[in-house]
């Protein structure tokens, strides 16, 4: 796992040890951030069940201007922190080591421009943050909601939240969902 482009680029990434993370493979990423490229310049990102940190550092990498991470996991934190300070990217970065309903409530920004989440799979979290989000005041129709899910993720359920699907893009495992919140 690597940063694939930007400052940062080449440099190695570590991952938490164990089986409670799986990090986003380098070409999924690769893809991911060519979708993205034109909104990360000078955004401000929040990496949620952040794992390593390897999307909220490449957002950093590729000239995002400040970036939350969010995993209550003290091997994930640590991990987090260690990636940003190897990539001398820790001073644009703002790293949370609590649960993802309690962190939604410390960040304090008047709008932030793309979350980034990848729950564990099928377990519904996605949708409890989705919830806590809608309540967000920095959370409105022009950030773009980026949820990383199995391929078989039915996330239909979204409208009837006030958010819209924009976009899917499916690889072999697993798939991006691009939502927004819908206009009120």
């Amino acid at each position: 796992m690597r940063v694939i482009a930007g400052t940062a680029r080449s440099m190695p990434l570590k991952a938490p040890q164990g089986l409670d993370t799986r990090p986003t493979q380098d070409r999924i990423k690769e893809t991911l951030f060519n979708i993205l490229q034109n909104d990360i310049p000078e955004c401000v990102f929040i990496d949620m069940f952040a794992g390593s940190g390897g999307i909220g550092i490449e957002a950093l990498s590729r000239g995002a201007k400040k970036a939350y991470f969010i995993d209550n996991s003290p091997a994930a934190y640590e991990c987090i922190t260690d990636n940003l300070a190897f990539t001398k990217l820790a001073d644009r970065a703002i790293v949370f080591k609590q649960d993802i309903s309690a962190a939604i409530y410390n960040v304090f920004e008047k709008h932030i421009d793309i979350i980034f989440m990848d729950p564990p799979y099928g377990k519904g979290y996605e949708k409890n943050v989705l919830e806590l989000l809608s309540n967000a005041r920095y959370c409105d129709d022009d950030t773009m909601i980026i949820i990383e899910e199995s391929l078989d993720a039915d996330l239909s359920y979204v409208s009837g939240m006030g958010y819209e699907i924009t976009r899917e893009k499916c690889y072999k495992n697993n798939k991006h969902v691009f939502l927004r919140k819908l206009s009120k």
